[in-house]
């Protein structure tokens, strides 16, 4: 394969990346939607997550958000066992193998960013339909208000998403395989594979 100059890779990385279907990656890993889901359910019910997420300075917050994604995506790289190895070392097989690992990396990114802000919604919906401000002031003796809510679910998204980060580890290499490539995509690494165990 020979690969395209500078412009040529951008657009050929973007169209890695859409054709793997980054958006189907959290509904395919099910184990680490149900993992996600139920944590966000039980943390966002949990005084003492609502004292730590009043506690935490929005730059706090977005450090966990940064590092909860992270986290993940470095996660389903080791577990899933999808990084992609030069087959010699000559300059044009590591060319490939780099953008075959920046385009895992940008699709498992994308996923896993979509999967957060899904988690946020849910869990900001679940938060304002069983919570009263009120209540949870008077339990940690400061007034609160429905905006807290915001800060809460921001606080539980992040939480919930190692969550299932550590649900995936239920998932076989070959579902996390499938959630984080497209069929076409699939079936080339697994040729690749198969071409160096045969050397």
């Amino acid at each position: 394969m020979v690969l395209p100059h500078l412009r040529g890779r951008w657009r050929l990385l973007f169209g890695m990346v859409l054709a793997n279907r980054p958006w189907l990656l959290i509904p395919g890993l099910k184990s680490a939607l149900v993992a996600s889901l139920a944590t966000g359910a039980v943390a966002t019910v949990n005084s003492t997550v609502w004292l730590l997420a009043g506690s935490l300075s929005w730059w706090r917050l977005v450090v966990a958000t940064v590092a909860s994604i992270t986290l993940v995506v470095a996660w389903l790289v080791i577990d899933g066992e999808l990084w992609d190895r030069p087959d010699d070392e000559s300059p044009q097989a590591r060319e490939r193998s780099r953008l075959y690992n920046t385009s895992t990396l940008l699709t498992l990114t994308s996923g896993v960013l979509m999967g957060y802000f899904a988690l946020y919604v849910v869990n900001l919906a679940w938060a304002y339909f069983i919570l009263d401000p009120d209540l949870m002031g008077g339990y940690l003796n400061k007034t609160l208000g429905y905006r807290d809510l915001f800060v809460l679910a921001w606080f539980v998204a992040s939480a919930a998403t190692v969550g299932g980060g550590l649900g995936s580890g239920l998932e076989t290499d070959e579902a996390i395989r499938a959630a984080a490539y497209s069929k076409r995509e699939e079936d080339r690494r697994d040729r690749l594979a198969h071409d160096r165990d045969s050397r």
